[in-house]
């Protein structure tokens, strides 16, 4: 399928997703969320992309925020039908069977932090800026950020992002746990192909399952999530990838998945 505001490439095994309006730092209006959705959907259909990555096109922004020109002049109805546009469309992605890593190659404000913090793993370049700045516009993080934020970072430091909406460098991104990893920008998409090659070489269906563990588990008490994680643990036991996985360990050789 052709998109209007994004690009999808697919090799081998990954899949890029780029946000393609760079004349608007990759601002998220509702067409671009709607592409993104209707992508996301197509990705989770197809089996054989074990990974996906997820940036932003130019050097410039990954997503700079939700696209303010098209929200200035809503009502409170249709402010709140954005917001959960937004928020179903980045659930989509915590929900994919695949992981999905996040290059973010620049700007991440607003709902491209929000975008960001929906992603499996999140690498940055060192010229990435960071920041909730909604407060300074009068409004709320409204696509998952007062949620995801004090998820990934605690309530404390969540609170300071959202309450002053300040920018924030790379640096302290990782320093406070919301990047995995900072890498110049030249070298950014290099090392999250690196990455992407490294899951995908994995057994793919315990893979997915242990996503599934992750987000799931969660969001429930601690004595239901660890018997969900008994039962994709008994699951993988299933699988022809898990009687290869093993034998290979025992003959102390590399295992050939092959995603059965």
């Amino acid at each position: 399928m052709e998109y209007a505001n994004l690009l999808l490439e697919k090799n081998g095994s990954i899949a890029v997703l780029t946000l393609n309006r760079p004349k608007a730092l990759n601002a998220l209006n509702s067409d671009t969320l709607s592409e993104l959705s209707t992508a996301l959907d197509e990705l989770g259909r197809d089996s054989s992309v074990k990974v996906v990555i997820l940036t932003g096109s130019g050097d410039k922004a990954f997503v700079a925020g939700a696209d303010i020109s098209q929200m200035k002049d809503f009502n409170s109805m249709e402010g709140r039908r954005f917001g959960q546009l937004g928020q179903a469309t980045f659930r989509k992605i915590e929900l994919l069977p695949q992981p999905v890593i996040a290059a973010i190659n620049g700007f991440a404000l607003g709902g491209g932090c929000e975008l960001a913090m929906s992603c499996d793993i999140r690498l940055a370049s060192e010229n990435a800026k960071f920041g909730q700045p909604e407060v300074t516009l009068g409004l709320t993080a409204g696509f998952g950020g007062t949620q995801r934020l004090p998820r990934l970072v605690g309530t404390g430091r969540a609170s300071e992002i959202l309450f002053t909406g300040d920018i924030f460098d790379a640096q302290e991104a990782y320093r406070i746990g919301l990047v995995n990893r900072v890498y110049p920008l030249d070298t950014l998409m290099e090392e999250a192909q690196k990455l992407a090659k490294r899951i995908a070489g994995r057994a793919p269906a315990a893979v997915q399952l242990s996503k599934s563990a992750i987000q799931r588990g969660t969001n429930m008490d601690l004595d239901s999530a660890v018997a969900y994680e008994a039962e994709v643990f008994g699951l993988t036991f299933s699988t022809q990838d898990q009687t290869e996985g093993c034998t290979a360990f025992l003959e102390k050789r590399k295992p050939a998945f092959e995603g059965r």
